[in-house]
């Protein structure tokens, strides 16, 4: 189940799009008699006119498609680790701050302002880091991440909060 955010953007987006996916309204009954005289179309032939008619619907097809997929992307990008979907690529990133180790319960904020919590039992003590890299990598199966700090071995299972 997709968390109420991510379903509310997408039904935004989808109403957002909605209208322009229908075909749009011709030009002449867009402008004013006056608009319509002023910029020259009146002079077009019926032919001319129904043809720069297509050629603008076509054209909001290609920018509604365009900005479908931009929408989509930014909806999977920003939503990586809360649900099952998207990207499987790992995210590599700093932890904002000190790292002290893991323990159970602990978050870690990243620099792009994800926040993870830790949610098994991994230690990995006396480490003392400003700043590390980080790799969280999600599960083959399932929807489970692994948080590694550069230069360790140890792994934690996190969740994304945040």
């Amino acid at each position: 189940m997709l968390p109420i955010r991510t379903r509310l953007l997408a039904a935004v987006i989808v109403l957002a799009l909605a209208p322009c996916a229908a075909a749009q309204q011709q030009i002449e009954q867009q402008m004013s008699p006056e608009q319509f005289k002023a910029t020259g179309l009146d002079r077009l032939s019926p032919e001319q006119l129904a043809n720069l008619n297509a050629w603008l619907n076509g054209k909001l097809e290609i920018e509604t498609a365009k900005a479908a997929k931009t929408a989509k992307q930014e909806v999977v990008k920003e939503n990586r680790g809360f649900a099952t979907f998207g990207s499987t690529d790992p995210i590599t990133d700093r932890i904002s701050g000190d790292f002290r180790g893991f323990g159970k319960g602990r978050t870690y904020t990243l620099d792009n302002g994800q926040v993870w919590e830790q949610v098994d039992d991994a230690r990995l003590a006396g480490a003392h880091l400003t700043n590390p890299q980080v790799k969280i990598t999600p599960t083959i199966v399932g929807n489970s991440w692994y948080l590694a700090v550069e230069g360790f071995n140890t792994r934690a299972k996190v969740q994304r909060v945040k």
